[in-house]
């Protein structure tokens, strides 16, 4: 028996699961169960529309704040949304040109009657194209190899998988293989599929695959011609005029028997991003649901700048209205807004003020020649003295000179007298 038909096996008969050598048990899915738009009950809160769908979520991408909850952490069956999370484990632990060998244990066991890419072994496409086939067609053998190729196995991709679940703070969601296919422990909630979404869409070339109406696979190895599929998800394509969505960017489908239509899709429109996920719709209702809740956002909610950071409050609601609470950090306040006591709409940052007491300037004195009063008197003394001892030595200077010179002038006239008289004698 290959790897993943002991994988199907295993949990059909319910056995544990080895995630992080956890045992994980498999959770009541209470299907069919009716559950009011919690959201509602906040006061002056727009009323939330009426779905389909049995449970729901709608987010501001931007700030995390739900602004429309029906169930949403209810535990349901994710179906094919759970490719989510397997394209954005590959956008990030895997380079495009990598080459995706498609092997017989990855391939044998397929369920031909699911989507499927029909991929024949030994076939080789690039990564790129994989994680395309995997979004737009909701390839389940292109997911198989993409998590064998990535991983060596679907449960320790699986463990990736949940590892990165936890990362982004989802409390309810259990992955056990890649592609959604039904497994009691393959379970999610419509807010954690939320954050999952939100945080694949920062991934550039997740957002341009799921914008994609269509996508082309070049020919390979084993396939001589080009191969083209078409988008899933009807909200972004223009002539289906009943689930058209204008600003909605894309998203991905799901169904299997159990899980029902799941759908999660974003728009983004008037400087907000929204994402709404609904589980267990009927045919052709999540793209109404979908509709109905961008709508309810944009038309009812606004978005506002605060210090560092953002809100998301109804429209005619002020800023100055909310509730602060403040975390002080090393270097800023944390500042989380809340719409009432405790419903989280946004938080923004402000640095932390740096108080620096600077000590006052003693007043300026005029800072004397001499430093006391006795030290000019001794100053003035000194400088008498020396201005007598000056006065003599200039004297006895003018004493000495002048002496010299006449000694010189005696000495002039003698030799003189000496000489005249040396004339007269012969």
């Amino acid at each position: 028996m290959n790897k993943y038909c002991k994988m199907i096996v295993s949990c059909l008969l319910g056995l544990t699961v080895v995630v992080g050598a956890t045992p994980v048990a498999a959770v009541e899915v209470n299907n069919g169960a009716i559950y009011e738009v919690s959201t509602d009950r906040l006061a002056q809160w727009p009323k939330g529309p009426d779905l389909y769908s049995e449970t729901a979520v709608l987010m501001e991408a931007d700030t995390g704040t739900i602004l429309y909850n029906k169930g949403m952490d209810e535990v349901r069956y994710p179906a094919s949304i759970t490719k989510v999370m397997t394209a954005l484990i590959a956008l990030e632990n895997s380079m495009p040109d990598e080459q995706v060998i498609f092997t017989e244990d990855c391939i044998a066991g397929q369920n031909w009657n699911s989507s499927n890419a029909k991929m024949q072994v030994g076939e080789i496409i690039s990564m790129e194209d994989a994680i395309e086939v995997l979004l737009v067609k909701s390839a389940n053998d292109v997911a198989i190899q993409i998590a064998v190729h990535i991983a060596g196995s679907i449960q320790a991709f699986s463990e990736m998988m949940n590892k990165k679940a936890e990362e982004l703070g989802c409390t309810n969601t259990h992955f056990n293989n890649p592609h959604g296919l039904e497994d009691e422990n393959n379970y999610t909630t419509a807010h954690d599929m939320a954050l999952i979404f939100r945080e694949a869409i920062q991934n550039e070339t997740f957002v341009g695959i799921i914008s994609s109406l269509s996508i082309q696979v070049p020919p390979t190895n084993m396939t001589p011609e080009e191969k083209n599929y078409s988008t899933h998800v009807a909200l972004i394509v223009p002539n289906l005029t009943d689930y058209y969505y204008e600003g909605c960017f894309g998203g991905k489908t799901g169904y299997t028997d159990i899980s029902g239509r799941t759908l999660v899709s974003g728009a983004e429109k008037d400087g907000m991003t929204l994402i709404t996920v609904t589980m267990r719709g009927g045919n052709g209702e999540p793209p109404i649901d979908h509709k109905r809740l961008f709508d309810y956002g944009y038309e009812n909610f606004q978005k506002v700048e605060v210090p560092g950071g953002n809100v998301v409050i109804p429209k005619e609601q002020e800023v100055s209205a909310l509730t602060i609470k403040e975390i002080e950090n090393d270097d800023v306040i944390e500042q989380n807004y809340y719409y009432g006591e405790d419903y989280p709409v946004g938080n923004g940052s402000v640095p932390v003020k740096i108080l620096t007491i600077i000590p006052e300037e003693p007043e300026k004195q005029e800072t004397p020649n001499v430093e006391t009063e006795e030290y000019q008197d001794a100053g003035k003394e000194d400088g008498g003295k020396k201005g007598m001892y000056r006065y003599i030595i200039y004297i006895l200077s003018s004493l000495i000179v002048l002496g010299f010179i006449i000694i010189i002038a005696r000495m002039i006239v003698h030799h003189k007298e000496k000489k005249r008289r040396g004339k007269k004698n012969a």
